[in-house]
């Protein structure tokens, strides 16, 4: 198992605060469940806490990147981008300011919490606001690499991670692109289109493809908006076939978006696989996946049942 991304997300910033004195952590009573306790320590002249009141967290964000600083406003996901949803379409992307949102414990990774903390609709309701980028980056490295670029620009972003360690993708020699998705694997049969600590799985389950012959391609879209319209027209047209995969409803993500590139640049079957649009089972984040079959065997078969 590798690290947490939001752990990276931290060093990035604990990183980058000397360096930039209008950089500013804000968070919503969660500086221990963001890993950014030793930044509030260490610069306390560049960190505010705002309490539970994550529309203030937005408001004041929004307000401080009005004259000048570099707010990055931490809290859970599921608030983050459900009770805040008016202040993001306002004051941040209406008012084009440069806020950058980290949405942590992000899907069901609260599990046993229930539909009350889980954020499963987020990447639907963010990505259909103008003016703001929407990311899920699958482990350290390519988090790392996502934070670095991101500290360096005056625009807008919502970046999602799960709670828990992922687990590692890549290598530290990796090369990204910035907005672009990541060929984890070549394949010329299926594509499998991943996000997040799917991405692990998706590669999984190319290999268990791989054991029957079958060649699956494997892209890791972490930039979920602006997505690589490129990449997914290629594997459309390459593979002809296409699953999806993310910590999210089947509505309104990854999957529809993919579908309407497909279906309007080159149509071929597309598996879009998700959490369905239902109350989930009680239980914790794996017992969820299981129970949605959204293993590296269950992601395996849908590809297969494509073909």
């Amino acid at each position: 198992m590798g690290t947490a991304c939001k752990q990276i997300i931290a060093d990035v910033l604990t990183e980058t605060a000397p360096k930039d004195k209008d950089l500013v952590v804000l968070c919503s009573d969660s500086r221990g469940s963001g890993n950014m306790a030793p930044f509030y320590e260490k610069f306390p002249e560049q960190a505010i806490e705002v309490g539970i009141a994550e529309q203030d967290l937005v408001g004041i964000s929004a307000g401080l990147a009005s004259c000048g600083k570099h707010p990055y406003a931490i809290s859970p996901a599921s608030f983050l981008s459900t009770r805040s949803i008016e202040q993001i379409k306002v004051d941040v992307c209406y008012s084009k300011t440069n806020v950058k949102l980290i949405g942590i414990s992000g899907g069901v990774s609260y599990g046993a919490l229930g539909m009350s903390h889980h954020a499963c609709q987020d990447i639907a309701m963010v990505s259909a606001i103008p003016n703001i980028r929407v990311y899920i980056p699958s482990d350290q490295y390519l988090t790392r690499f996502m934070m670095e670029e991101l500290v360096k620009d005056n625009e807008a972003a919502y970046v999602r991670v799960s709670r828990n360690a992922t687990e590692d993708v890549y290598t530290p020699e990796t090369k990204f692109e910035f907005n672009k998705a990541v060929t984890v694997k070549e394949g010329t049969d299926v594509t499998i289109i991943a996000v997040g600590e799917f991405v692990s799985r998706a590669k999984k389950a190319a290999e268990l493809l791989a054991e029957k012959g079958i060649s699956c391609r494997v892209l890791d879209m972490y930039c979920v908006k602006p997505i690589d319209k490129e990449a997914v027209i290629k594997a459309a047209e390459e593979t002809k076939h296409i699953v999806t995969v993310e910590e999210h409803s089947i509505i309104g993500g990854l999957g529809s978006m993919v579908s309407t590139i497909t279906a309007e640049n080159a149509p071929c079957k597309v598996k879009v696989l998700g959490l369905p649009d239902a109350e989930l089972i009680c239980g914790t984040q794996e017992e969820i996946f299981d129970h949605e079959g959204l293993t590296p065997e269950g992601i395996a078969s849908a590809a297969e049942s494509l073909l």
